[in-house]
């Protein structure tokens, strides 16, 4: 069987969008922190929560960058436990209270696995082992760095990647199987990139073939990430992939432009038969739609030209092989 990926919103506004009554929402926020050791959040990150909380979506996922740790010196635990309180103010405990879960990646600033921020990364954990989302979780051992869990059509499965280069044999050997006996619909989601976005992190990226072949081969339709700061809904040769703009500071110039895009938030529609839908809402209010014809038509990056997903041949339509 087949399913389909759709590009949306491009050619209609966002409220028209007809999805059976059986279908899910998702919004993706990233990198909303601010500068290190900062306890305050921009108004962009209140104004992005009121209106993902308007939306009512099923789930919130985050890849990464939620606080602005790994500095070095590195900061304190006082500090870090601080800014987690900072963090749950105005992101979690407000979704909390609507009922809309989180799930969590770690960033290079929340739990970074280079040496020395150990502390961090052992922090993070601690912080989202107690806020553990109420979900459907199908892997769960190494929680909240990489887990899976299913939602309506699709399963979802975090990848723990802060540091730049080759994934681990641990996760590989793991992602060859967590997708068995999942629905139609499969998302992997982590804060480096498998291929670069953005001009000013070119170098930043997960950038091994190995991995963009092992996901091709156990069926992932979309990958998530973060940490380029910029939103672009593009497809490789294999599958999707969807880079997310920051909520916090330092937006950032996509591969071939000159100027940054503006803060926004991904929204996933995903229905019954595995057909995704992809929009970005864009501040200062977050109720605009981003038209995706005002983004490049490709990314020429140095190892992998990146297509805005409705130039495929197929039009705006990614059928999964």
């Amino acid at each position: 069987m087949r399913f389909k990926f759709l590009i949306g919103i491009l050619f209609w506004a966002f409220a028209t969008v007809q999805v059976s009554a059986e279908s899910i929402r998702i919004v993706v926020i990233s990198d909303l922190n601010g500068s290190y050791g900062s306890t305050k959040y921009s108004s962009n990150v209140h104004k992005a929560i009121d209106a993902i909380i308007a939306l009512n979506p099923d789930l919130v996922l985050s890849t990464g960058d939620m606080v602005a740790g790994q500095r070095r010196p590195a900061l304190s635990e006082n500090q870090v436990r601080a800014m987690w309180r900072a963090f749950h103010d105005v992101v979690t405990e407000p979704l909390e209270r609507a009922g809309i879960p989180l799930a969590v990646t770690p960033g290079n600033h929340d739990g970074s696995a280079y040496s020395g921020f150990e502390a961090e990364r052992r922090i993070y954990a601690d912080e989202w082992k107690s806020k553990m989302p109420k979900l459907n979780f199908t892997a769960t051992g190494t929680y909240p760095f990489f887990y899976a869990f299913d939602i309506g059509a699709a399963r979802i499965v975090s990848i723990d990647a802060t540091t730049i280069g080759e994934l681990d044999r641990a996760q590989m050997s793991a992602l060859s199987t967590v997708f068995d006996g999942a629905g139609p619909a499969r998302i992997v989601f982590s804060h480096l990139p498998l291929w670069p976005f953005t001009i000013e992190r070119l170098p930043e990226i997960i950038g091994d073939p190995e991995l963009e072949q092992l996901l091709d081969g156990i069926g992932v339709d979309l990958y998530l990430s973060g940490h380029h700061h910029a939103y672009y809904p593009g497809q490789i040769d294999a599958f999707s992939v969807v880079s997310q703009a920051e909520l916090g500071g330092g937006s950032r110039r996509l591969i071939g432009t000159n100027q940054p895009g503006p803060k926004s938030f991904t929204v996933l529609e995903i229905e019954n038969d595995g057909t995704i839908h992809v929009s970005a809402l864009k501040g200062p209010d977050f109720t605009t739609v981003i038209d995706t014809r005002t983004l490049p038509e490709r990314l020429n990056t140095p190892d992998r030209i990146i297509r805005r997903i409705d130039t495929v041949p197929s039009g705006d339509v990614m059928m999964k092989k």
